[in-house]
């Protein structure tokens, strides 16, 4: 009578892993001419006090535009832990009898838990992009600054900087 439980039991385990598999899908691949590269020259402005902030215009030209992407890490909505830890107590309690039984299913309970959470964050990470300009101003001096959106600017348009806003001139 104990095998065909056993075989359900099996059974029960592997549409339980292979509900929480579906809950992972790969990372996207790393694509080359997105990637972060440091920035050699200073990035935003040095912040004074709003009295001794000068006011200044400089012009120059458009150098470079890079994407930085920046990861950040998801929420889990506790779905991909619930599924792990009942897929983890159905294979724990395959194993030992009585008390060790017990102690097995909890024991698969609690890692089948932690390992669907984990999965379940990984692949709800959030990826955002933002951009550096990069301008090199008339007296030769390059100003790098991060936007969220490079709008119409192009590499090689003549710009105004007008304090720390950029706009095409």
């Amino acid at each position: 009578m104990r095998k065909p439980s056993r075989l359900l039991s099996f059974s029960a385990a592997a549409l339980l892993l292979g509900a929480l598999a579906a809950c992972g899908t790969p990372p996207p691949p790393p694509q080359e001419h997105l990637a972060v590269r440091p920035s050699p020259y200073p990035v935003g402005q040095v912040a004074y006090p709003a009295a001794q902030q000068p006011a200044y215009v400089e012009y120059g030209r458009v150098a470079n535009i890079e994407v930085i992407r920046t990861q950040q890490p998801g929420q889990s909505s506790g779905a991909g832990a619930v599924i792990g830890g009942i897929a983890g107590a159905v294979i724990g309690h395959q194993f030992g009898g009585g008390f060790g039984r017990d102690a097995a299913t909890v024991a698969g309970a609690v890692g089948g838990g932690v390992i669907g959470n984990n999965i379940e964050r990984r692949n709800q990470t959030t990826v955002q992009d933002s951009y550096r300009v990069s301008i090199q101003v008339d007296n030769g001096a390059y100003r790098a600054y991060d936007v969220g959106s490079p709008g119409d600017l192009r590499i090689g348009d003549r710009v105004r900087i007008d304090n720390g806003q950029i706009s095409r001139i």
